[in-house]
């Protein structure tokens, strides 16, 4: 809102400087007392002497254009002196009476319609600025009383409206601008057109590529709508743009390459993480993502971190131990699974180690327990096994 007061003030001196050309020009359809105190009233306003100037030229005249001419003069004093409410009825005044000309009529509806917005009385403000965009000066296009009305609607939560605004800016063929398009895009997610927002806020980026925001939506709206690969795209572009990235932005950018078939530059982008080795939970997605990618190494001791902040993570380390063929060093890992859920599967997973090292007998009293534990077809088939070996070894012994 204060921007659009600085505007709104830029517009009022604008406006004082047309009344010296008309107080020049058009001071003979005056009558003479009259053009007397608009005269003196606005030498003392050029010397910002506002309510000295109010005082000359109140009560105001009753009739005709010398009451038009005043009540102009004085809502602009009085909102350079920031009195909205006498601002708001003396331009209104002067708007009823039907006395000014049309261009002179134009700027004072002007002038009543952004002091208006500026009272926060919007539905009248917007009533003004549709009447402006009816009857357009010449050279006028319009487009600032366009975009005047997108921001009331908007502030309004009338989302159609406000597009329809915004659509009537850009049929002017204006360039494309940050503020038409920020309102563009609020509309479109506040209505879920996705796919228009997507658009839009790819034109915003190009007037603003250095905008966070702007990326940040546009890698949601991508990933909303399932484009993954566009997300990811976006997301890695953004980077190498060198919008600073925080934690939760280095773990999307990670989910987005795991989601698009490449594990390996996900695990690698979370390395790249502050405080990785301390969080558990970030360590668990690290070890996820090295699994993937078919790392071994690195997912065997990305897990074994994981681990040594929670044991539950053990049984992790072990099963991807004895897949690449640690078969000793699975053993003391084994030992520190205490999950009651895991304990068939540990003397399972004992049995499998001990009988690639040899130790037949250990790896069959591994398999009786598992099965006493939980009875399962893989139990009973490692005791068959093993005991036909242990036969065959007596055959071969004797």
């Amino acid at each position: 809102m204060m921007k659009a007061h600085r505007l709104l003030r830029a517009a009022v001196w604008l406006t004082a400087g047309w009344i010296t050309l008309v107080a020049s020009t058009q001071a003979a359809t005056l009558s003479a007392p009259i053009a007397a105190k608009a005269l003196k009233a606005k030498k003392l306003a050029d010397k910002e002497h506002y309510q000295q100037a109010i005082d000359v030229l109140v009560p105001m005249p009753k009739r005709g254009y010398d009451q038009a001419y005043i009540a102009r003069m004085l809502g602009i004093f009085y909102w350079q002196n920031e009195q909205l409410e006498p601002s708001i009825k003396a331009l209104t005044i002067a708007v009823n009476s039907n006395e000014l000309e049309a261009q002179s009529m134009w700027s004072t509806r002007h002038m009543l319609a952004d002091v208006l917005l500026i009272d926060k009385q919007y539905d009248k403000a917007l009533h003004q600025y549709y009447r402006l965009a009816k009857r357009l000066p010449k050279g006028n296009k319009g487009d600032k009383i366009w975009l005047r009305i997108s921001q009331i609607h908007y502030q309004l939560g009338q989302w159609r409206k406000t597009l329809r605004g915004v659509q009537h800016y850009e049929q002017l063929g204006m360039p494309d601008a940050v503020q038409p398009l920020s309102l563009k895009v609020g509309a479109q997610l506040q209505l879920s057109q996705w796919a228009g927002a997507i658009i839009s806020l790819k034109r915003l980026l190009l007037l603003e590529p250095d905008k966070k925001q702007w990326w940040m939506q546009l890698v949601n709206l991508e990933m909303r709508t399932k484009r993954y690969g566009d997300a990811l795209d976006s997301l890695a572009l953004a980077r190498l743009q060198g919008i600073p990235f925080e934690q939760h932005d280095r773990q999307l950018l990670a989910q987005l390459y795991a989601q698009n078939g490449i594990p390996e530059r996900a695990a690698q982008v979370m390395s790249t993480i502050k405080g990785l080795a301390n969080n558990t939970n970030l360590l668990v997605t690290q070890a996820q993502y090295w699994q993937r990618a078919k790392a071994w190494d690195k997912a065997i001791e990305t897990w074994q971190l994981a681990a040594r902040r929670d044991k539950q993570y053990h049984w992790q380390v072990a099963q991807l131990m004895l897949q690449q063929g640690q078969y000793q060093a699975v053993l003391s890992v084994l030992d520190k699974v205490e999950e009651p859920e895991h304990k068939a599967d540990v003397a399972l997973a004992r049995t499998r180690a001990l009988y690639q090292l040899h130790q037949v007998d250990h790896a069959l009293k591994q398999a009786y327990y598992a099965n006493r534990v939980q009875p399962s077809v893989e139990a009973k088939s490692w005791i068959r096994y093993l005991k036909h070996l242990k036969r065959l070894s007596k055959k071969h012994t004797s």
